[in-house]
């Protein structure tokens, strides 16, 4: 019988340019953070797409769940002052 043993899935998140937002390029397998970040590397920036990294272990990522989707969002929607809309931004800010 044979055994599967596979290193922990490391989620990647990429920034390609200073000041943008990470955004998650895909995941990952390796025995430590610095491996993962190696193989993140490897594979998410071999052709400099990219100017910073981030891994991090899918087990430490939590997240609401679907059924709870009503429950969990409703009580902010009477709160307008938390809509990025609500507020003005000045003529010519290309990124806050």
């Amino acid at each position: 019988m044979e055994s599967n043993h596979q290193w922990p899935t490391w989620e990647v998140f990429t920034q390609k340019k200073q000041g943008a937002p990470h955004e998650h390029a895909g995941s990952v397998h390796a025995p430590d953070g610095e491996i993962a970040l190696l193989n993140a590397r490897d594979v998410y920036s071999r052709r400099q797409e990219g100017v910073n990294i981030w891994v991090v272990p899918s087990d430490a990522i939590i997240a609401s769940s679907p059924e709870d989707a009503g429950a969990f969002f409703d009580p902010a929607n009477d709160k307008m002052y938390r809509s990025p809309n609500f507020f003005k931004t000045a003529d010519g800010l290309k990124q806050i």
